[in-house]
């Protein structure tokens, strides 16, 4: 499941990788981006009233996609995707059961890092009061067409798969989308404090694997870090200025190496039981 304003066709080079592996991979876009409409007011603003819906939306998906199948079951999320992840094992809605999760970049909380959430989450009420909560929150901080450098810089130090992105939205018009609103950005800040509640990590009882970066300028790498010690069953692989947010889209040597870690993370916690 992949990140706020992603879509899913950006990651079909990792699909590839894990279907050679032997794995049945399966991804979609959550509702309201990429190519599954919207739910805001125009077509270039990420909105979702309440991030409860995502949480539903991945539950159902899960259950339709898990139902029935032989073999170990396994959901990976990236960004927004992974929070999503997390807080659907923190509350225990995905049946059946996986045999193990991978979190990539986790959104599990946001810049700046030195102001505590209660502020952040205060400010993001506020301002989704004061107006259309549909709105950008960020203004021409990120419009569809805003694939420039500074964009890159947030995201891989590769170019060429920087560039399969903006093939992609040229290939797929309906792929764009730019800032999130105020109301994503309040959704945002509720779920995040329900991911770090008193007690949610805490009771995630899966395997967990845990790739991200230091260099993340995106989420938050203090709020990772917390959840690792919290997590009661995981294991992680933590770059640093080598790898911008998106780990699996980045240059090979750093792309490698994180496959070749979850790849063993699977292959010792799910017993390599992988359908031929």
């Amino acid at each position: 499941m992949a990140g706020r304003g992603d879509a899913y066709e950006k990651y079909i080079e990792s699909f590839e990788h894990w279907r050679l592996k032997g794995w049945r991979v399966s991804a979609a876009d959550w509702r309201g981006q990429a190519g599954s409409g919207r739910l805001g007011r125009d077509d270039a603003t990420g909105h979702v009233d309440d991030f409860r819906l995502w949480v539903n939306d991945l539950a159902q998906l899960w259950a339709h996609f898990a139902q029935g199948r032989e073999g170990p079951l396994v959901l990976m999320g990236h960004s927004m995707g992974g929070h999503l992840v997390l807080r659907a094992a923190i509350e225990k809605v995905l049946m059946p059961r996986p045999d193990a999760l991978v979190l990539s970049a986790p959104m599990l909380d946001v810049f700046p890092e030195h102001l505590p959430l209660f502020m952040k989450r205060g400010f993001a009420h506020t301002m989704a009061r004061m107006g259309d909560d549909r709105r950008p929150a960020w203004g021409k901080g990120e419009s569809p067409l805003a694939m420039d450098k500074f964009r890159q810089n947030l995201l891989t130090h590769d170019a060429d798969r920087y560039e399969d992105e903006i093939w992609w939205r040229a290939k797929r018009p309906e792929l764009k989308l730019g800032a999130g609103s105020w109301g994503w950005v309040r959704g945002a800040m509720d779920s995040i404090r329900a991911i770090h509640a008193r007690g949610a990590p805490e009771g995630v009882d899966l395997p967990v694997f845990v790739v991200a970066t230091e260099a993340d300028r995106l989420v938050s790498p203090a709020a990772v870090r917390r959840a690792i010690v919290r997590l009661p069953d995981v294991e992680s692989l933590i770059f640093g200025a080598e790898s911008r947010h998106e780990i699996l889209r980045e240059v090979d040597a750093v792309r490698d190496r994180a496959l070749a870690a979850i790849d063993d993370f699977l292959d010792r916690r799910v017993q390599g039981q992988v359908l031929p």
